[in-house]
């Protein structure tokens, strides 16, 4: 969705009929930062990076100064720490994210009941019914924003417009700490100058592709015929282009019961010292949880491993990564990677598990439409047709197959 350093910030300043802007989408600044700065007060206006101050480590979060220096989240630290020297690094405290997460959240839905999360610092707010309570999509905008402020000494930036897209989009632009409406009639004005970056499902490749094709700016986008886009990112890619491309987006606002996490864990019925075993296990897994989440219209953007050795010391490491994922292949190859970082290969191991974290919604994730990763997508829907056809199993990896659930050593597996 383009630059988050706020260099690019548009807010409303005046009065402005926003009536027709009765969605929202409201993101908080920079939490996790946000979050650990409310403990370092002598830090804000500072260059600060959350994760952990390791060769092998990312970056979990960083403060608008620090992206200016080209530092954003799931960069490797040792990158990061090269692109902004004077960065003050913090360690992560996930508890209190979720925390501060609950009492944002807890603000929404006394404004109103229609709230869709998009994991732990985001939402969409269907704000149509609360007018005669609140006050106009503006007035509900600030509302939020002021509460927020006061019950957690944090910031948000509200989009307000007519759809989900064009909300999402308008609390981008209005970062840090701002507003900015977008009424119905002004959706083309506001859409067709901006880079094709801005439209959803553009990730790094597919706008490599679109540019080589001379689609610059969103504009260009509206006004190429289907069959040019058709060849630049097929035939779904391109229906879905054109339509946001004119500002179409029919999505209502939902709501649903939240889902923290996706996971499975296994015990195994004796310890085991082989990695060959472990990574085997692993796949199946990582498997396993990319067909909840597809199940579930969801992704993850973290990953998650744990481990439980034969002593019974249980370890857990997780890796948020560029881009949020549903595939079991994307899942596997980040917890292979941090098993094998750990550098204990030859230790005894009684349990692995493997989680994805911070879900969102698969429709409004940003996810390329036409990456590295197409050939594994393909793969894995022909294994969900099979499996919906033939029932769980029927098409696996190679590396899996010979491996049934029955053969497996364990004593046990749950969600």
């Amino acid at each position: 969705m383009g630059k988050q350093d706020g260099s690019s910030r548009q807010v409303t300043t005046g009065p402005i009929d926003d009536s027709t802007a009765t969605i929202l989408h409201v993101d908080m600044d920079a939490f996790f930062a946000s979050v650990e700065l409310l403990d370092h007060p002598e830090l804000v206006g500072k260059p600060v990076i959350v994760g952990h101050r390791s060769a092998r480590s990312i970056v979990t979060a960083a403060t608008y100064e620090a992206r200016k220096f080209g530092v954003n989240s799931a960069l490797p630290m040792s990158i990061a720490l090269r692109r902004c020297p004077q960065a003050i690094v913090l360690e992560p405290h996930f508890e209190r994210y979720n925390h501060f997460s609950s009492m944002v959240m807890n603000i929404f839905d006394e404004v109103t009941p229609i709230v869709e999360r998009l994991g732990i610092d985001e939402a969409f707010l269907d704000v149509a019914g609360a007018r005669t309570v609140f006050g106009s999509p503006l007035r509900v905008a600030e509302l939020i924003r002021a509460r927020v402020r006061a019950e957690t000494g944090l910031n948000c930036s509200v989009g307000a417009a007519s759809t989900k897209f064009v909300a999402k989009l308008a609390s981008g632009l209005a970062k840090p700490d701002g507003v900015l409406v977008v009424p119905a009639g002004d959706t083309l004005a506001l859409l067709h100058p901006l880079p094709i970056a801005k439209l959803w499902g553009v990730g790094g490749k597919t706008e490599e592709t679109l540019r080589g094709r001379g689609f610059h700016t969103i504009g260009d986008v509206a006004r190429a015929s289907r069959d040019a886009l058709r060849q630049a990112v097929g035939e779904a890619g391109a229906e879905r282009l054109h339509e946001l491309a004119w500002g179409i987006d029919p999505r209502p606002v939902h709501t649903r019961a939240e889902e923290k996490s996706v996971g499975h864990e296994l015990t195994f019925e004796t310890n085991i010292t082989d990695p060959a075993v472990v990574r085997t296990e692993l796949l199946r897994m990582s498997n396993m949880v990319a067909v909840r989440l597809r199940k579930a219209q969801l992704v993850g953007r973290t990953v998650v491993l744990k481990l439980r050795f034969g002593d019974f010391t249980t370890i857990t490491r997780s890796r948020t990564i560029a881009e949020p994922t549903d595939l079991g292949r994307k899942i596997y190859e980040e917890v292979r990677e941090i098993y094998e970082a750990l550098g204990k290969q030859d230790a005894p191991i009684r349990l692995v598990g493997v989680r994805a974290e911070q879900l969102q919604d698969a429709s409004t994730a940003p996810m390329g439409l036409w990456d590295e990763s197409e050939g594994w997508r393909d793969a894995e829907d022909v294994m969900d047709a099979a499996s919906e056809r033939f029932g769980r199993g029927a098409v696996k990896p190679a590396r899996l197959l010979g491996h049934s659930a029955h053969e497996r050593p364990r004593l046990g597996q749950r969600d």
